[in-house]
């Protein structure tokens, strides 16, 4: 349930109605909009009379919400969150471009591409120092020498980190060590592993499951919110169809619908979602003009010789080109790196 407040409103009467709502043994979340104060009540407030809260003058509306979500959703937020990233900025009219391999694997290649990527327009960068693999006899990762060669890059560039966490075992360490915590299609339900991360302060990179609908992901993101982590960033990067020319269907049109429904930004996972090089340029555009909020990229010096999926992969000399697209798309949009 949400109660509109007039911006007007004093604190003792704001005081006044949260303290009526906690006595029914409701919770209520306050935020700060533009044009008015919104509470958001959350508990089972079914038997609640709306006229009762009416009678406050203070209150300009209340309405039921019946989205399970309610601090993912965008009537508890109007304004579209921003969220801080080491300095970066990402949602509403703040542009994040992540980049970088899909697995780190070695220092000198590291720094040397993250170089690159800066040059070309990233204001981050993507490394996978633990990586969930289908196959148990693929390369896993360097693990937490692979975040620490990522923090070398970032001293030598500048540009945070974004690296996936697999479980709660290294959540400390990712604290430390990275600037985004990526949750990993497959880890999009492991709701312990999402309490966990929801009583941290670090910005969170949510991937969508490869067969999650739209609600169930803004679930997801709703057990991190719950912890009292606001710092929740959307990935779409793809998901699982019939169709088996590429290795997922991006699906693009999340981006709108996300955006209607939650005040989080979204980016897009072009790389993930096609599975084969050729395709990733053009998700990459059609992204941007769909109103995300950033883009993900997978880029390696030579793909050929990447130790894992190098066929999903840019290189540095292609994402520099698709970069110069992207900014004059970017401008287009109202929107800025």
């Amino acid at each position: 349930m949400i109660i509109h407040i007039s911006q007007n409103a004093c604190e003792n009467q704001i005081d006044e109605i949260t303290q009526f709502v906690e006595s029914m043994g409701l919770n209520a979340h306050r935020s700060n909009g533009s044009n008015r104060i919104i509470l958001g009540l959350t508990g089972d407030v079914s038997k609640v009379d709306v006229n009762t809260l009416k009678k406050y003058h203070i209150v300009e509306g209340v309405y039921r919400i019946t989205a399970p979500y309610k601090k993912a959703n965008r009537q508890f937020h109007e304004k579209d969150s921003i969220i801080d990233i080491d300095g970066v900025k990402v949602g509403g009219s703040h542009f994040l471009m992540c980049a970088g391999p899909c697995s780190v694997e070695n220092e000198t290649d590291t720094i040397e591409l993250a170089k690159q990527l800066k040059a070309s327009g990233a204001n981050a960068l993507r490394g996978g120092a633990f990586k969930p693999r289908t196959s148990p006899y693929s390369f896993q990762g360097l693990g937490v020498e692979g975040l620490k060669i990522l923090n070398e890059a970032k001293k030598e560039t500048g540009l945070p980190i974004v690296s996936e966490l697999m479980g709660t075992e290294h959540l400390d360490t990712f604290v430390d060590m990275v600037d985004v915590i990526q949750i990993g299609a497959r880890n999009m339900q492991n709701f312990d592993l999402l309490k966990a991360i929801g009583q941290t302060d670090k910005p969170i990179l949510l991937k969508r499951g490869m067969s999650a609908k739209i609600e169930e992901w803004l679930m997801s993101a709703e057990y991190i919110l719950a912890g009292g982590n606001k710092n929740v960033i959307f990935c779409e990067r793809g998901i699982r169809t019939f169709e088996d020319a590429t290795r997922n269907t991006l699906d693009i049109q999340a981006v709108p619908v996300v955006q209607k429904e939650s005040h989080l930004p979204i980016v897009v996972d072009p790389s993930h979602a096609a599975g084969v090089r050729y395709v990733i340029p053009s998700m990459a555009k059609a992204a941007v003009m769909a109103g995300a909020n950033g883009l993900q990229i997978e880029v390696h010096q030579n793909p050929e010789k990447a130790w894992s999926d190098g066929q999903q992969s840019l290189t540095p000399e292609e994402f520099s080109d698709l970069m110069s697209t992207i900014q004059l798309l970017l401008q287009m949009e109202g929107k800025t790196l």
